[in-house]
């Protein structure tokens, strides 16, 4: 029976005991139970099937075989300015979504491809590795940092101190964000993310919008600053490209993708380095592992993604009728695409909420799939690989201090603190 649980310790038959209907599910989603823990209500979603309907003009697709091709599909857009005029009219008002809409995650073909080539060159697999050498430094500098903040025993928040650090201070060698300024991105970052958690109620975008405002004056001034010098990195290589054709990248689509590549790179990395501590706490035996087994952070990392994806849904439109998955999706339908429940469908993975980073051929939805998929993959990757084993190896006697605090939020899903004892 053990082996029917998930890492809670909740038995598989019985993680939809109460059968919800697909509108009930959908609303318990948002609310803070189900933020906490989304999961029984996926499998109370995949009781109705793969693609659920839930009411006219809104979809839910929870199989794997269905959200990958959701994602793949041509037909399937990504919500835009057009789509955000049919369900929020009143979305401009707000700078943060504006901020998103100007960058290529909100973007379709042809303005998609042109903003994502772009930047593509900063993250193929050759300068990913290019960079290593940098990012294993990076992990050393902060390990020297954790052990010196908790060199008498005190307690040190790890989300704070390094989950959040290493990869702010990575996406900034890349974007060429000096390194003074990285402290002040999480807080802001935070905030900004909120405008991705498909809210329409006005008062909670009051942050999101005011971080929009505060990275839009700070990328328009290290733009200025930037101009008419050699391109060394990609804002440099990107103002270049706005300063030559404007037609080609306008301003508000620089701001919008300098924003994105900022908090996109350290938002979801660092949920990742958080969840992966975490359950390696839950499996000491997998933490042995990753201390004393080259290469097996690779497959650990995979598995982390597929268990506790950072980012647990995300959405597409119809533009024409469609079928996926056998089912019709008429044209003008919402399709929330969960790529968490995905990553748990038993058709795909047996014993789906079992951690097993021994199963073969993971292949987790959780950085996207088709034209969407995500740039920064690769970097975050690597990020995970490199650092799981060196913090462990490190601090051989790392616990948990407290219980971590997760993030209030649904879509994102991670760890908003930490505390552990380095030993």
């Amino acid at each position: 029976m053990s082996d029917r649980r998930d890492s809670d310790g909740r038995d598989e038959e019985t993680m939809a005991e109460h059968v919800m209907r697909p509108d009930e599910a959908i609303a318990a989603l948002v609310a803070p139970e189900g933020r906490r823990d989304p999961y029984p209500i996926y499998e109370a979603i995949r009781a109705h099937g793969d693609l659920v309907k839930i009411k006219p003009g809104l979809m839910v697709a929870v199989g794997y075989a269905q959200c990958s091709q959701a994602l793949r599909e041509t037909r399937l857009r990504v919500q835009d300015a057009k789509s955000y005029d049919a369900v929020f009219p009143g979305w401009r008002a707000h700078s943060s979504l504006r901020g998103y809409a100007d960058s290529m995650l909100y973007r379709n073909p042809p303005d998609h491809a042109r903003l994502r080539r772009l930047v593509s060159g900063a993250f193929t697999p050759a300068r990913v590795q290019a960079i290593r050498p940098a990012v294993e430094r990076m992990t050393d500098r902060l390990l020297d940092r954790l052990a010196d903040l908790g060199a008498d025993g005190t307690p040190v928040d790890f989300i704070a101190e390094f989950a959040s650090r290493l990869p702010i201070a990575v996406i900034s060698e890349l974007l060429g964000v000096p390194e003074e300024h990285q402290a002040w991105f999480r807080a802001v970052a935070e905030d900004l993310t909120l405008a991705l958690e498909g809210i329409t109620n006005e008062s909670r975008l009051d942050p999101a919008d005011k971080a929009m405002d505060d990275l839009s004056a700070y990328f328009t001034e290290l733009i200025a600053h930037r101009r008419g010098r050699p391109p060394e990195d990609l804002i440099g290589a990107l103002v270049q490209t706005h300063d030559a054709d404007g037609d080609r990248l306008g301003h508000d689509e620089l701001i919008g993708n300098l924003m994105l590549l900022l908090t996109a790179g350290f938002e979801t990395t660092s949920f990742l380095l958080g969840h992966a501590l975490l359950l390696a706490f839950q499996h000491p035996a997998q933490a042995v592992r990753l201390r004393t087994e080259p290469g097996f952070a690779t497959d650990y990392v995979e598995e982390v993604l597929r268990f506790e994806p950072p980012v647990q849904a995300t959405s597409r439109w119809a533009e024409t009728e469609v079928e996926l998955g056998g089912t019709t999706v008429p044209s003008g339908t919402k399709v929330v695409v969960i790529l968490a429940a995905g990553n748990r469908d038993p058709v795909r993975f047996p014993q789906p909420h079992r951690f097993d980073p021994d199963r073969p051929d993971i292949q987790p939805l959780s950085f996207g799939a088709g034209a969407h998929f995500c740039l920064g993959a690769p970097l975050s990757r690597m990020e995970a690989r490199i650092a799981m084993p060196r913090l462990l190896r490190r601090f051989p006697k790392l616990a948990a201090a407290a219980a971590p605090v997760r993030r209030d939020t649904w879509v994102g899903r991670g760890l908003d603190t930490f505390p552990v004892v380095v030993g």
